[in-house]
C-alpha cells in the first residue's frame, strides 16, 4: 500500500478529511489533562499533533510502520515518543496508556482483530475511525463511482475492513473490547476547484493513488474528465463520514 509517501502529500491527498476528523475523535474520546495517550498509525502527526494540544508532548506516544510518517510525526510534534512499528506489535507495556487512538488506520492493518486487541493491551479506553467507503458517504465515493464506471473489475476500498455498516464494531467485539459505543463522524471540505480536487489523486497515496498511477496517460486523462463530469463547475464542498467506535479491554 502506497503510504511510504512525502508527508505533505498524504497532506495534501487526504490530510484535509483526516485534520477535522482527528479532532473529532479526540472530543469522542474524551481526551483530557492528566491522562497518556498513544496515536496508532499516526502518519504525519495529524492526531497526534491533536492529543499534544490536550496533554503535551509529555503525555503522549505514537507508532506508524512508514519511516517518512515517523520522520514527519516528530519533526511536526517536538518531544513526543515517535517509533517505527504496527499496531500488531505496539512497543509499549501493558497498561501504560489512559487512551490509545487510531484514526482511518484500522482498514489497512494486516489484521485489524489482533491491531485492535493489542490497543487494548496497552490502554484502557481504545478508539478508531474508519472511512464509510462502502457507500456513497466517504471521502473517495466520488473517485471510486468514476473508477467502477469505466473499469468495473477495479478493486475499490468498499470491502476493507470495518469499511461497512457495523464492521468496525464488529473487529472491536472480536478483539474482546466491551462497552463499545459505536457512532458515525462528519467533516465537510471546501475545494475551490476541480483541480484543486483532483491533483491529489496524482500523488501516488493509498489505494487511489496507486490506481491512479497504475494507468497509462490516455486512461488517466479518461479517469480525469469523467471525475470532472461527476462534480459541480466551480467551488463545493465534499461530505465524508467515518465510523467510530470506543471500547474498553
Amino acid at each position: 500500500m502506497a503510504f511510504d509517501v512525502a508527508a505533505d502529500a498524504y497532506g495534501r491527498f487526504m490530510g484535509r478529511y483526516s485534520e477535522p476528523l482527528a479532532e473529532q475523535l479526540a472530543e469522542l474520546a474524551g481526551v483530557r489533562r492528566g491522562q497518556r495517550a498513544v496515536d496508532v498509525g499516526c502518519g504525519p502527526g495529524v492526531l497526534t499533533s491533536r492529543l499534544v494540544a490536550r496533554l503535551g508532548a509529555d503525555g503522549v506516544r505514537a507508532l506508524d510502520p512508514s519511516p517518512s510518517f515517523v520522520a514527519a510525526a516528530r519533526a511536526r510534534c517536538p518531544g513526543v515518543d515517535v517509533r517505527q512499528g504496527t499496531a500488531e506489535q505496539i512497543p509499549f507495556a501493558d497498561d501504560s496508556a489512559d487512551v490509545v487512538l487510531a484514526n482511518l488506520v484500522v482498514h489497512f492493518m494486516s489484521d485489524p482483530v489482533g491491531g485492535l486487541r493489542e490497543m487494548g493491551r496497552v490502554g484502557g479506553l481504545v478508539g478508531a475511525t474508519v472511512w464509510n467507503h462502502a457507500t456513497t458517504a466517504g471521502p473517495l465515493s466520488t473517485f471510486w463511482q468514476a473508477v467502477k464506471d469505466r473499469d468495473p473489475d477495479a478493486a475499490d476500498e468498499a470491502t476493507l475492513p470495518g469499511t461497512g455498516e457495523g464492521a468496525l464494531g464488529e473487529l472491536a467485539r472480536e478483539a474482546g473490547l466491551r462497552d463499545l459505543v459505536e457512532t458515525t463522524l462528519t467533516v465537510t471540505v471546501p475545494f475551490s476547484s476541480f483541480e484543486e480536487w483532483w491533483e491529489p489523486y496524482t500523488l501516488g497515496v493509498g489505494p487511489a493513488g496507486d490506481y491512479v498511477r497504475a494507468l497509462d496517460a490516455d486512461a488517466r486523462d479518461a479517469l480525469r474528465g469523467h471525475c470532472a463530469e461527476l462534480l459541480p463547475d466551480g467551488a463545493f464542498t465534499v461530505d465524508a463520514t467515518a465510523w467510530a467506535v470506543l471500547g474498553r479491554a
